[in-house]
């Protein structure tokens, strides 16, 4: 799974995710895309399985690059603690994901293939998507 090596800071505050992406909202790399339509924070777990979905369908053929690092540390406390006693410990990674990021990029396969292996990487995520591709301009 992935996460930082190293961090400034141990806990990080919950934030909210406003408005679209500052950036990251075009395919750079491969030909088709998964798109993001909605904030929210998918963990590191959400990125690895929608990782191995993809490349499974696509049968280890093609390319894919993953556009989204898990870097937000989110803490937890542990169940039927009291209030008080500071903040949890870190539980799992996950990556703010604003509306309009791109998450997955794949080249190297048909169309249809593409299509299908993002349909099925979707399903793990935690977000609405969208598929996009260089081909439609869409």
């Amino acid at each position: 799974m992935m996460q930082p090596k190293k961090t400034k800071f141990r806990r990080a505050f919950k934030g909210r995710i406003k408005g679209n992406t500052k950036g990251g909202s075009a395919l750079n790399f491969g030909q088709f895309g998964l798109k993001a339509l909605e904030p929210n924070r998918v963990n590191a777990r959400e990125i690895e399985a929608a990782r191995r979905a993809i490349t499974r369908e696509m049968k280890r053929q093609g390319r894919v690059w993953i556009r989204i690092f898990p870097d937000v540390p989110v803490s937890k406390k542990p169940i039927e603690v009291r209030m008080g006693k500071g903040k949890g410990a870190p539980e799992f990674w996950a990556a703010r994901v604003a509306p309009g990021r791109i998450m997955f990029e794949i080249d190297g396969v048909s169309e249809t293939v593409a299509r299908e292996s993002l349909r099925l990487g979707a399903a793990k995520l935690s977000v609405r998507t969208k598929i996009i591709s260089r081909i439609e301009g869409l």
